[in-house]
């Protein structure tokens, strides 16, 4: 008997020791680092109409992370929306050239956007910062030459946080699910926008990324394929305020009950525009009002979500 406590006594022992290892191995590794292969991208040419199609997009993406309420430019900010991802504060994207990433090639900041790796790093940035693996090369360009224009938001800032602190979640699930992402083989095409479901399609998932926030748990999202993301667009995704108290987004698959299945066109609209909603209180940060979208555009998006599965979850929004 006393040589079989012995032998479970080791046993306990190696298997504690290894936890313990483990522990300061993913904590040590951090999100990872991974081999910089920045393509070989032309620069991008900076033309009114790009600038003006990448501000719209930047305003839906973009700016509702890097937007400093302070300088009021990119300087950006602490993300008290993910607190179960760290201490996490979003970069410096202005045009300064130390603090920002005024040095940055245009191919670095595409390679970036589509891939997660920092090309001056090659650190891994976990799901916090959206990864735009099927956004349109044109939509893309168009981001990086409004990056790169005389709008006020970008023009060159020294303000700077400190660096993340990812939280011990963030560094474990970079070493067993998140992960970079290959970049493109081939040019992404704009999509067509006769096609009424196709186009809502595209930015409900490819270039505003709804389903992330509105599916079950950043954790447990598909960028790759965002159709296979757990409770995909069925909400209960905790997240919380600017001032970071708890709020769970919205079901909006078109079930009846617990989704947005008896809003009309008109009323997902002035939703999504407005943030107020039907028969219920307006919508609150870190949802943010899409005004810049065009009628068109708020149709589409309207005619996409009423084709994904129905999800009967009733959510608590926190109110």
């Amino acid at each position: 008997m006393k040589k079989l406590l012995k032998i479970l006594g080791i046993v306990l022992g190696v298997a504690v020791l290894a936890i313990i290892v483990f522990v300061i191995y993913v904590n040590v590794r951090g999100t990872g680092s991974h081999e910089v292969n920045v393509p070989a991208i032309p620069n991008v040419e900076v033309t009114p109409a790009r600038v003006e199609r990448g501000e719209r997009i930047a305003s839906m993406l973009c700016k509702h992370c890097h937007l400093s309420p302070e300088t009021g430019k990119m300087t950006g900010r602490m993300l008290k929306e993910v607190p179960q991802f760290g201490k996490i504060y979003s970069r410096n994207i202005t045009k300064d050239p130390e603090i920002g990433i005024g040095k940055w090639s245009d191919a670095e900041i595409i390679y970036f956007i589509r891939t997660g790796i920092n090309p001056k790093s090659g650190k891994f940035i976990p799901p916090y910062m959206p990864k735009l693996l099927h956004i349109s090369d044109e939509d893309l360009r168009s981001v990086v030459a409004f990056l790169r224009s005389d709008m006020p938001e970008v023009q060159a800032d020294k303000s700077e946080f400190p660096e993340s602190e990812p939280s011990f979640l963030s560094k474990f699930l970079s070493l067993v699910a998140f992960h970079p992402y290959e970049y493109p083989k081939h040019e992404i095409p704009d999509p067509d926008t006769s096609n009424q479901l196709a186009w809502g399609k595209y930015l409900t998932l490819y270039q505003i990324e709804c389903f992330a926030c509105h599916s079950k748990d950043f954790k447990t999202m598909n960028v790759e394929v965002p159709e296979k993301s757990e409770g995909f667009f069925g909400g209960g995704n905790q997240m919380t305020d600017e001032d970071g108290k708890p709020i769970t987004t919205l079901n909006i698959t078109p079930d009846e009950e617990t989704g947005i299945g008896k809003w009309s066109e008109e009323e997902f609209i002035k939703a999504l525009r407005s943030g107020i909603v039907p028969n219920g209180p307006a919508l609150r940060n870190p949802m943010m009002p899409y005004l810049t979208l065009t009628d068109a555009e708020a149709k589409a998006i309207y005619a996409y979500l009423r084709t994904v599965p129905k999800i009967s979850n009733e959510v608590d929004r926190g109110l």
